[in-house]
């Protein structure tokens, strides 16, 4: 499940004094000093803890930083064969791959590339295990226990296809496997995780010390400001000693928490019943979680009370809207505006419908303010993907 953004965390911080005209429009800028903070923050928790912490690629795989995540932290989780050769060849340490479906000609080389292959039934394990006898085998779990606030995001909700029931477990279907697998949460703190082991616990047991490892997945705010880091050190050395386990997290929201922004520029302003403001800046095809959570990403230098605009995109779909906006002076054609915290997800679910361009891809240094353009798109990736 992603660790989808329902409301923006953070301000501005940094980018508050970074000038947007110095990059192309559109584009991502990641301040590549707030991911090491974030970083530290993840390999604090590790060492105090003694689990294994690994970054989930599927909300941040900017490879362009895969050297200072594999600094601090123990390898990846990918889901599914790109991710999972992603992480071997960008990131080292280890790779954990988990998919709802696996096809049956990629499994030889998911195999070799990972570590630990997960399943998410015990059908798949039954027909894919002799594929991956050097691998250390897990199951997905649904805990049937929901603390996620949007049913869309709940990989616990009814009929969800995420996991198997835990009330299905049986000795057989764990002895098949050398660890469980779970992934409950969304953008939450320590206490929902702390319930949701409570509430499985008296299954799970039995199970326990027959078992070398546990992932409790994504999903952990842990970066946040607000978070019990403390109690979830606590939790996890507990479940390390106590069970004799080693205990995996797989953070990736957390890497990259308000870390990055996507810069845009004003290309129109048209009147109809409000004004309105078009963007180079696509919500369907740049920040597609605003219409798919939905959400309204916070914007540098909004004001509560001001001059207000209605922003959208280029496309000719009539949903490319991003949100109202107050600024405090009137904005003109060619303008330069930035949306706060879309380092993670934003980056890796952009999109070339209508053949609108990908944003360019810059790092930023917020101690040194030197700026590197990783990449920018052209043409070619756009008609690339078609036939």
């Amino acid at each position: 499940m992603a660790e989808m953004m329902t409301t923006q965390s953070g301000g501005a911080g940094a980018f508050a004094r970074f000038d947007l005209n110095r990059v192309p429009s559109p584009c991502f800028v990641v301040d590549e000093v707030a991911v090491e903070a974030n970083l530290k923050i993840l390999a604090d928790i590790k060492a105090r803890s003694g689990a294994k912490v690994l970054a989930a690629l599927k909300a941040f795989s900017m490879f362009e930083l895969a050297p200072l995540v594999s600094k601090h932290l123990d390898g990846t989780c990918a889901s599914g064969l790109f991710e999972a050769r992603l992480g071997a060849e960008e990131y080292g340490g280890s790779v954990t791959t988990y998919s709802a479906g696996y096809k049956a000609q990629d499994m030889a080389e998911i195999a070799r590339l990972s570590d630990h292959v997960i399943f998410n039934s015990a059908a798949q394990i039954d027909r894919f295990a002799d594929q991956c006898h050097a691998n250390s085998l897990g199951l997905r779990i649904n805990p049937e226990h929901s603390e996620g606030e949007i049913p869309k995001y709940d990989p616990c909700a009814p009929c969800s296809r995420l996991g198997m029931p835990i009330s299905q477990l049986t000795p057989e279907i764990v002895a098949k496997v050398d660890g469980l697998h779970m992934h409950t949460l969304c953008e939450q703190g320590f206490e929902p995780l702390h319930r949701t082991w409570d509430a499985i616990l008296p299954v799970l047991e039995p199970y326990l010390s027959d078992l070398k490892w546990l992932n409790l997945g994504g999903g952990h705010h842990i970066t946040r400001a607000d978070y019990d880091r403390d109690g979830l050190v606590e939790f996890l050395g507990y479940l390390r000693k106590t069970y004799n386990l080693e205990v995996y997290i797989e953070p990736g929201e957390a890497v990259a928490l308000d870390t990055g922004i996507l810069v845009g520029e004003i290309l129109d302003l048209p009147v109809n019943g409000s004004n309105l403001a078009i963007t180079d800046i696509s919500a369907t095809c740049h920040m597609p979680d605003v219409i798919e959570a939905p959400y309204r990403p916070a914007m540098l230098d909004e004001v509560d009370v001001g001059h207000s605009y209605r922003l959208g995109g280029p496309s000719c779909l009539a949903g490319d809207v991003i949100g109202d906006y107050a600024r405090a002076h009137p904005l003109t054609v060619g303008d330069r505006i930035a949306f706060l915290d879309q380092a993670h997800y934003s980056m890796v679910k952009v999109n070339t419908f209508n053949g609108i361009p990908l944003p360019a891809i810059a790092v930023w240094n917020s101690e040194t303010d030197d700026l590197r353009i990783v990449r920018e798109f052209s043409y070619a990736d756009f008609k690339d993907r078609l036939s």
